[in-house]
């Protein structure tokens, strides 16, 4: 399982125009999803994202967790995370889970990080043609691969 956050001050998701989603102050989590995930994964990555100490104290150092501040989450599916790019300029998909893999673990991760922070998080649709709007703070970009926790 591998994952984007981002620092916002804002971000939403729009599907057909409509918004479906948006947070203030908080994180972004682009999230990807592949076979070989489990629920060690989703716990992983939760509590990495939960406890993840890149908002700023008083004294302007990132110190403070998005419960400390009490900020939001807004999680994203993202095949593409699991993009290979060894052979050619296409970049194949193979390593991302088809959905009848993927939803149900998206939607235990998004439960899995509800239950983390203590309070309802926003989510896009999985599968559908997202636009993604955000003002990155900082910017601030962390990925963590559950796969790969050198990375």
């Amino acid at each position: 399982m591998r994952s984007v956050i981002q620092r916002v001050k804002y971000a939403s998701v729009k599907v057909d125009e409509k918004i479906v989603s948006k947070i203030e102050i908080g994180l972004l989590v682009l999230i990807g999803i592949e076979d070989n995930d489990t629920n060690d994964d989703i716990e992983y990555l939760c509590s990495k994202i939960a406890q993840l100490r890149i908002f700023n104290d008083e004294n302007e150092i990132m110190n403070k967790s998005v419960i400390d501040i009490e900020g939001n989450i807004l999680v994203v599916s993202q095949f593409t995370l699991h993009a290979s790019t060894k052979k050619g300029n296409r970049p194949s998909y193979i390593k991302a889970s088809k959905p009848d893999f993927a939803i149900p673990m998206y939607e235990k991760f998004c439960t899995a990080l509800e239950k983390k922070i203590g309070k309802k998080i926003g989510a896009g649709i999985f599968g559908a043609d997202m636009k993604v709007e955000l003002l990155n703070d900082g910017p601030v970009t962390i990925i963590i691969d559950s796969k790969n926790k050198d990375f």
